[in-house]
């Protein structure tokens, strides 16, 4: 089982307004490639309700209401998607982890939730994952 970051989805998914570069439309398409392989349940991957929200705040400029609720609801719905709830005192020790490991509250999150359900591997294009020894990130930039 790997963990699946928010930026996998808002890759996938967002519709940018400028011209994509040669590196942003790699990792579209890889991001795509992640997104199809769940969605085929040929891959077991866990997350947060709290990156489900941060999915639905991003993507909620480019998406209709109900396409975003089908997303959401899609996932919710797939037996090879493991979506962890968030206690107010899950969130507290994230804020705190984030401190030591200066990288923002949900990556700290996602750092906890994958420690407690012993997984090491992350889907993210966010670097800040690279500072945790315990966690190897893909794709490896």
């Amino acid at each position: 089982m790997r963990f699946l970051d928010a930026n996998i989805f808002i890759y996938a998914y967002y519709k940018p307004k400028k011209q994509l570069s040669q590196k942003e439309k790699h990792m579209k398409e890889y991001a795509k490639k992640i997104i199809s392989n769940v969605s085929q349940g040929k891959e077991k991957v866990a997350t947060t309700v709290v990156h489900l929200s941060e999915i639905v705040n991003i993507l909620k400029h480019g998406m209709t209401v109900d396409e975003l609720a089908k997303l959401i609801t899609g996932l919710f719905m797939l037996d090879n998607v493991e979506i962890y709830g968030v206690s107010k005192e899950d969130y507290f020790a994230a804020v705190e982890l984030s401190k030591d490991l200066k990288i923002d509250p949900n990556d700290a999150l996602a750092v906890k939730a994958m420690e407690t359900s012993n997984i090491n591997e992350i889907y993210s294009f966010d670097e800040d994952f690279d500072k945790v020894e315990e966690i190897i990130r893909l794709p490896r930039s």
